[in-house]
């Protein structure tokens, strides 16, 4: 299955409800202000590496760059461009916006 979250973890639980309901194998994409929640030295940090052993993490690039983030992305949170955000769609059977 695959997670797309687009909040912010400052303003919302969406990251900590979606974290708790995915299952191993599962794939997070992080768009729009979803981004902050792979940075380097944000409270959600932790969260995130925890996560990481059982889940696959993306974050949509163009979002990252307009946001100033790309350079403190958490190792590991892979970037796609609009293509790769299509293809992790398509790549999936079902898909699930945390809103």
């Amino acid at each position: 299955m695959l997670h797309i979250i687009n909040k912010s973890p400052f303003q919302t639980s969406t990251l900590t409800s979606c974290l708790r309901m995915a299952q191993a194998g599962h794939t997070v994409l992080l768009i729009e202000d979803g981004i902050y929640a792979a940075t380097a030295g944000s409270s959600t940090e932790g969260q995130v590496r925890e996560a990481s052993s059982r889940l696959k993490f993306y974050a949509l690039k163009p979002d990252t760059e307009a946001r100033g983030m790309t350079a403190k992305l958490i190792d590991g949170v892979t970037l796609v461009d609009y293509g790769g955000f299509v293809d992790l769609v398509a790549g999936y059977s079902t898909s699930h916006s945390w809103l």
